[in-house]
């Protein structure tokens, strides 16, 4: 099993918002937002400050899918 961020891309595609507004939103680095992108693991500090930027649930930004 592994993290899926695709629910976060589509939130930022809905809110017509960039990857880059997010990191400034978030305060977080785009080194971040390039890991989560790949797929790689972040800290759950990083997913609370985006969700807390967003104003939204840990639900919405990722899910847990199985792997191939």
């Amino acid at each position: 099993m592994e993290f899926s961020y695709k629910k976060l891309w589509k939130l930022l595609i809905d809110r017509e918002m960039q990857k880059k507004e997010l990191c400034a939103l978030a305060g977080i680095s785009t080194a971040t937002i390039s890991k989560m992108t790949k797929g790689e693991n972040v800290t759950t500090d990083t997913l609370i400050k985006i969700c807390t930027a967003l104003q939204c649930d840990i639900t919405d930004i990722l899910e847990l899918v199985e792997t191939k």
